[in-house]
């Protein structure tokens, strides 16, 4: 089933308590974290302790995407800090082989991001080995900006190489996600679909999340 992953960049800090329960509430299946250092992308957010901080907030199983250079060095803070998914930019790591080991073994789920520009082709050698792919469909760094049109032939051609490899491996969709593109991603092959202005910015977050998920079930009929 598509999974609905609410990203909390977008959420109201003043009452993060209230705004992970509405959408626990509502049927979210996962927490989506951002993770940025201000130097692999031009902006800062969190870091493990604010993890440690949502973990007590919530059952969800925690998403956490590193957009961070040297990822090898807090994939085990955050780890230890709560998350269950893991993911990081095969563009920041020289060594992917070693990360996805290191995050498995660690007893969590591994993933690999691909930013808009870089082609499905760079997870040839490492694809067997991973948990889920999260595909960037806005240039990360920043929350509420526009979906990336070209992004959607890749999630189509990724989720068929995937299929055709006789492999289970969800491709995550993170950008410019939000109730108006969210039947057509999931019909190019999206199975979880990360949105943060999408679903905290619009007028009754509950209720879209609610109609995301109603639209997908009616997909997946």
């Amino acid at each position: 089933m598509v999974k609905i992953a609410p990203s909390i960049l977008s959420a109201d800090f003043s009452r993060i308590g209230e705004e992970i329960k509405m959408v626990e509430k509502a049927g979210a299946d996962l927490i989506h974290i951002d993770i940025m250092d201000g130097h692999f992308v031009p902006n800062i957010t969190f870091g493990p302790d604010f993890v440690k901080t949502i973990r007590k907030l919530t059952t969800l199983p925690l998403d956490v995407h590193l957009m961070i250079s040297n990822p090898h060095d807090f994939i085990e803070k955050f780890a230890n800090a709560g998350a269950d998914w893991i993911s990081f930019h095969i563009e920041a790591s020289p060594h992917p082989h070693r990360l996805i080991y290191q995050i498995k073994n660690l007893g969590k789920k591994a993933g690999i991001t691909l930013n808009p520009g870089t082609p499905i082709h760079f997870l040839n050698e490492i694809l067997k080995d991973i948990d889920f792919v999260l595909i960037m469909s806005v240039n990360p760094g920043f929350g509420g900006q526009e979906f990336i049109p070209s992004s959607l032939p890749k999630i189509a051609q990724l989720s068929h190489w995937i299929k055709g490899k006789n492999l289970s491996i969800p491709v995550e969709v993170d950008g410019g996600v939000n109730i108006n593109n969210c039947e057509e991603l999931v019909r190019n092959g999206a199975d979880i679909l990360v949105s943060g202005s999408g679903i905290f910015h619009s007028p009754d977050p509950s209720e879209t999340i609610k109609k995301m998920k109603k639209i997908c079930e009616r997909i997946e009929k």
